[in-house]
């Protein structure tokens, strides 16, 4: 059931943290914005597959309660105001223009959110929404999972053997904002700060940026990537970085991710490198420590001496040797131009990743490019601490599509999956995903994938949901 613009439906009840849990109501209220662009064309749809998947999964004992809030041009045109009358108002001014205060407040609330695409500027004008609201809010982990649906039409020969999750530090990096304009006042100041104390040249015509990236925010991040994989029983956790040229911010990522592991999770994981050893005395299990050393080397685990042998088998032969291997989680790392050639070339091999924010940007696109596109690849944001989360198609507004019904619903009506999960509510979210798949399998579909296919159905984006509907009838209980 749909209320008004920011009006609490009056038969919902909010969600509330426990420690870290949440306590989901029968009838939570969630807030939802609509979205820019195609968001009036696919937001109705998810809301429609959700509450049919919803209904049918618990018949009528739960219900979402949504509530409509207001972002991007909708917030607005909610306002009264004309583009041009927008696009005179200040810096501060246009921030809580496009990102009503109401909004953030709605959902630090409600603790749980959806939104649709939300335009932002190239170059110029405001700040993105998706980072202010991000940052505002504190969801430091971009969570993005990405594996194939067979029907999907992929430019990989295997599709089906990349099924990663990405977790993306959302705070940090690149998403910091902290950068000058070319020419600036600022600019100048920081130029010649750097030359004259740091002892670093910059050109006078440079824009310049800081990338700052902290222990605390990285492990943070890494932390709940390998909690993840552990509650969902996956294979390893990569850590993907630059720090082979950026030392001390990407190489201290890299650094601090393994800290996490080996001091919090110690009994759960074992590194790539305590593996190799671990696993080669199985193999091999006669040999003494140097000829265990060259076949190690052989093996590609280069950085191995006689000590650092040592020092594993003494310390995790006990507990991590023999069969007892078999049942931790890996932690490893991975150069972040490599991991795209990793992806594509030998994906099987990952399987959970963290990573900050610009490499996981480009990693979570890329990937879901090989499996059909950014239309079927969900998104979320969360804070684990305080259970806050948004939930978002992870695409642009796509403005020229806009209000021609023909664009593919699928990312939000994934990312809604994954809230639906993350509310507990697995049943209804694993009828969704059966019902989308039994839809591409009847190769009907929107027309990014129809053009890639041959034989398939064309569908309009009200059209493909109404199929996905349709075949929660067929995989209901």
């Amino acid at each position: 059931m749909m209320d008004k613009v920011l009006t609490s439906p009056p038969n919902g009840d909010a969600i509330v943290v426990d420690g870290s849990r949440l306590v989901v109501p029968k009838n939570p209220i969630i807030p939802y914005i609509r979205g820019d662009g195609i968001g009036a064309d696919i937001t109705p749809v998810m809301l429609r597959v959700v509450d049919a998947a919803v209904e049918q999964a618990y018949g009528g004992k739960r219900e979402i309660s949504w509530m409509r809030v207001l972002a991007g041009e909708d917030a607005v045109e909610s306002a009264g105001l004309t583009p041009n009358e927008a696009a005179v108002a200040s810096a501060s001014e246009l921030n809580d223009l496009f990102l009503p205060k109401d909004t953030q407040k709605a959902i630090s609330r409600y603790k749980v959110a959806i939104k649709g695409p939300l335009t932002t500027p190239v170059g110029e004008g405001f700040r993105s929404l998706n980072v202010s609201l991000r940052q505002l809010l504190n969801l430091y982990a971009c969570v993005r999972p990405v594996r194939w649906y067979p029907g999907v039409p992929a430019p990989l020969r295997h599709p089906e053997r990349l099924d990663v999750i990405i977790f993306r530090e959302n705070i940090e990096d690149v998403y910091a904002g902290i950068e000058w304009k070319e020419g600036s006042p600022e600019a100048k100041k920081v130029r010649q700060f750097l030359t004259s104390v740091m002892g670093v040249e910059i050109r006078g015509d440079s824009a310049i940026g800081v990338k700052p990236v902290s222990a605390t925010r990285s492990k943070r991040l890494v932390r709940a990537a390998i909690r993840y994989a552990l509650a969902n029983k996956r294979r390893s956790v990569t850590l993907v970085h630059k720090g082979n040229v950026m030392k001390f911010t990407e190489g201290a990522f890299r650094n601090w991710g393994y800290e996490v592991a080996i001091q919090e999770f110690r009994d759960s994981i074992v590194t790539e490198d305590e593996y190799g050893v671990l696993r080669y005395r199985n193999l091999y299990p006669g040999l003494n420590d140097p000829e265990l050393v060259t076949k190690l080397k052989e093996g590609g685990y280069y950085d191995s001496d006689v000590k650092s042998l040592r020092m594993v088998l003494d310390h995790l032969d006990e507990t991590h040797g023999g069969d007892r291997l078999l049942g931790k989680l890996l932690v490893k790392d991975r150069i972040a131009d490599q991991m795209f050639q990793q992806l594509m070339l030998r994906p099987e091999e990952y399987d959970v990743i963290a990573t900050l924010n610009l490499n996981g940007d480009y990693l979570s696109d890329s990937c879901a490019a090989e499996v059909g596109g950014l239309g079927i690849a969900p998104g979320a944001n969360i804070n684990y601490e305080t259970g806050i989360s948004l939930f978002e198609a992870t695409h642009g507004s796509a403005p020229r599509h806009a209000g021609l019904n023909r664009v593919n619903p699928s990312s939000m009506i994934l990312s809604a999956v994954l809230m639906l999960e993350y509310l507990g509510w697995g049943e209804a979210a694993s009828m969704i995903e059966a019902a989308l798949q039994a839809t591409f399998a009847d190769r009907t579909v929107t027309y990014d994938l129809h053009r890639q296919m041959e034989g398939g159905t064309l569908l309009s984006t009200s059209e493909f949901g109404e199929a996905i509907v349709r075949n929660l009838t067929h995989s209901g209980p």
